[in-house]
């Protein structure tokens, strides 16, 4: 896409997990309303730059971390940058869901906004009323994640990331767990998402999907 502003920039990124050497020197622009897909073979790097992208790595013990990240011109790794900020403006739907288990569709939706955010209960119930709605949950807000398939569980943690309105949303191989009957269910909610100009960076096996739905595909090999 031209003259698309970076959301996100990475710059001479290197990280290693105690001695090995997982991301070797990356550079990379993430347009803002663009959709970059990383693709790549298994372990070449493509989840763990994902997660650097919102300092989830931070919680790795042994992890060293050198370059440069920054979210719309701020470092994310200076002092003034606290995590919980950046993941609140670097959304992240992960490859097992990672709803609470004793909690509601509705309670695992309203949580964060109420606890991070400071949103009244009232306004995150209507958020996530028509969040749900627009992943085709709303039926199932009152359920437990437990009695949810995967694809539904998938689907409710999407609506739960964008309830926090983040300025871009990480999708960690977000069909990956999933039975392949269930996979068409979620990429539809994601094709969804991108028409409507939400800016994402994919992590992704479906080579068909990335090709439909990306405005680029970057390639990792070997970190």
């Amino acid at each position: 896409m031209e003259n698309v502003s970076p959301i996100i920039t990475a710059k001479n990124l290197n990280l290693w997990y105690g001695d090995f050497k997982a991301l070797k020197d990356i550079s990379l622009d993430m347009g803002e309303r663009e959709i970059t897909a990383l693709i790549g073979p298994s372990g070449c790097g493509k989840s763990t730059f994902l997660k650097t992208l919102n300092r989830m790595n931070d919680l790795v013990p042994g992890i060293r971390i050198e370059g440069d990240v920054r979210l719309k011109g701020q470092d994310i790794f200076a002092r003034e940058m606290q995590p919980t900020e950046l993941r609140r403006r670097v959304g992240m739907v992960f490859q097992h869901f990672n709803l609470f288990p004793h909690m509601t569709v509705l309670e695992n939706m309203i949580y964060a906004p109420m606890k991070v955010n400071k949103v009244p209960k009232e306004q995150a119930v209507a958020k996530a009323r028509e969040l749900l709605d627009n992943v085709g949950m709303l039926s199932k807000i009152n359920a437990y994640p437990g009695k949810l398939s995967g694809g539904q569980k998938q689907r409710v943690a999407i609506a739960r990331t964008l309830a926090m309105e983040p300025d871009v949303v990480l999708f960690d191989e977000p069909t990956s767990a999933l039975d392949p009957e269930m996979v068409k269910e979620v990429l539809e909610v994601i094709k969804k998402l991108a028409q409507t100009g939400m800016t994402m960076v994919l992590v992704t096996h479906e080579m068909g999907f990335a090709r439909e739905v990306s405005d680029r595909i970057c390639f990792l090999d070997e970190g």
